[in-house]
């Protein structure tokens, strides 16, 4: 099979194009490098089955280009991140609308089946957990930026909904619950690298708010899994499935957990989340995903343990580490 996957320079699609490799597919990537990295993709570079394009997905002529090669697109393309969507709210509304029509668009030319890439972010100020496909979505106010990335999202499943009822493009959603695993960075506000870098370098680990918000660390190896499993399956189209795992846990628990695992001597720190963010910042008190639906449709959920999860980033990031102390160490003076 040929695969696209936009954003495949990413946390999420590079693991992804691992995956699709590995199981013998030819895959295509564009990613503009905006919160992607070429590092990710390095190991696949000179790889006969992969192929990739330092580009925007808006830039229809070349996108069109890579729809019309592929059998099939991941839309995993997007402004994420908390920081990002805070400071740069324009292009976080503009990325994630103009790169998701722009597929939509191209792909039901060629009737090529999509499988975007949506966030547990749409649920919004929900109190019904843990939250159903089917549960209202309750978001902020406009006034509050955080929000934006949300409706964003939230009218991308619109369009690719309305795509796939109206022109019978082939189109299945997925709202991912905080995605973890080697090669996230925490430049953005993700919470697990971020704890994970604290501790190895001895620095006090930054919980912000209270730390008794609640989240689920689903491992990006699951995820991926869950992703080719859907896009296989016809009768997954036209629906949205929660990706995520359902062991909760509380940030300040988080927090522990890693400083534990890393052996760190770090203090553990509170910062407010009007010092942290922004004034008047909110925030979801438990984001948890009922998988039923997932579980049906597939046969599986995402199941690797925090513990495992959080391990395989420490171990990531220390051999970043060591690779780049041993970089500079071989580099003449």
């Amino acid at each position: 099979m040929r695969v696209l996957i936009t954003g495949g320079a990413g946390f999420i699609g590079s693991h992804l194009a691992d995956a699709c490799i590995a199981r013998g597919d030819e895959v295509f990537i564009i990613d503009d490098l905006s919160t992607g990295s070429i590092y990710n993709i390095e190991h696949l570079k000179d790889h006969p089955a992969f192929n990739y394009v330092i580009d925007q997905v808006q830039n229809r002529a070349v996108t069109a280009e890579l729809v019309d090669k592929a059998d099939v697109v991941f839309h995993l393309a997007a402004a994420v991140g908390v920081r990002l969507i805070i400071e740069s709210p324009v292009s976080t509304i503009e990325t994630n609308l103009q790169t998701t029509e722009v597929i939509l668009e191209l792909a039901a030319k060629k009737r090529r089946p999509v499988l975007f890439a949506s966030t547990s972010e749409v649920y919004g100020l929900s109190t019904d957990v843990p939250f159903r496909e089917d549960g209202a979505l309750v978001l902020g106010s406009t006034t509050r930026g955080r929000w934006s990335y949300a409706c964003s999202k939230a009218m991308d499943e619109f369009l690719a909904l309305a795509y796939c009822r109206e022109r019978r493009l082939p189109t299945t959603i997925v709202r991912l619950f905080n995605t973890v695993g080697p090669r996230q960075t925490g430049h953005y506000g993700m919470v697990i690298p971020t704890f994970v870098r604290q501790a190895l370098a001895g620095e006090p680990i930054t919980v912000f708010g209270d730390g008794e918000q609640t989240r689920c660390f689903a491992y990006v190896g699951d995820v991926v899994t869950a992703l080719l499993d859907l896009m296989d399956k016809p009768e997954a189209q036209g629906s949205v499935f929660n990706v995520g795992s359902t062991e909760e846990i509380s940030v300040m628990e988080l927090a522990e957990r890693v400083k534990a695992l890393a052996g760190s001597s770090s203090a553990i720190v509170k910062i407010p989340y009007d010092e942290a963010y922004e004034a008047g910042f909110e925030d979801m008190p438990r984001r948890v995903p009922d998988v039923s639906r997932l579980v049906a449709m597939t046969g599986r959920s995402p199941q690797t343990s925090l513990d495992t999860i959080l391990q395989s980033v420490i171990d990531f990031c220390r051999e970043s580490v060591e690779t780049r102390e041993a970089s500079r160490e071989l580099s003449p003076a």
